[in-house]
């Protein structure tokens, strides 16, 4: 399978769709959106939403890596065309769910922009509790209560950055994994 995000916005798999504009907004964040939003973004593109990716911390216009691009394929996905943009406040506003790839991205978004905490969760957290719909996503992330919950350790996906490629593999699969546990929970 292969599917295609961007560090914009990606509307891949929508096409039956009557209006994007309908869709719950999906923001992807991690620290430097070159591997792990890059990953996820590629790999939710063909759930019925709007997706966005982001970081916390970027160095804007960059393209992915190699390795991020050669984990992608090995996996059966493709992000062309990504360049890295940093997260901004207006990202957030829209976003009806803001999905972080480890803790330290959830309290970023808690101490930066507390407005977003309610809709702001690790990936695996909402793969353990994110409940399948109706109803509408917004509404069941809600009832989640995010802001107060207490983030926790084994909610990391671990970041390959600075790693040999095997690290990146092995962070590609383990978003594989996690994203066809989510992926049906968006809609």
């Amino acid at each position: 399978m292969t599917s295609a995000a961007t560090g914009a916005s990606s509307t891949a798999g929508i096409a039956n769709c009557s209006d994007a504009a309908d869709l719950p907004s999906v923001l992807i964040v991690c620290t430097g959106n070159a591997a792990r939003s890059v990953m996820a973004g590629a790999m939710l593109a063909a759930a019925p939403v709007h997706l966005v990716t982001a970081g916390t911390h970027v160095v804007e216009g960059q393209p992915m890596g190699p390795r991020t691009r050669e984990a992608l394929r090995s996996v059966g996905y493709s992000a062309s065309g990504h360049r890295s943009r940093q997260l901004t406040g207006s990202d957030l506003d829209r976003a009806d769910l803001v999905l972080a790839m480890a803790g330290d991205h959830v309290a970023y978004v808690r101490r930066r922009h507390p407005a977003a905490a309610g809709r702001t969760a690790s990936i695996k957290r909402l793969c353990r509790f994110l409940p399948s719909g109706p109803p509408d996503l917004a509404e069941r992330v809600r009832r989640l209560e995010l802001a107060s919950v207490e983030i926790e350790p084994w909610e990391d996906v671990e970041d390959p950055a600075g790693g040999e490629a095997d690290a990146y593999l092995t962070c590609a699969k383990e978003l594989v994994d996690l994203c066809v546990q989510l992926g049906p929970l968006l809609t």
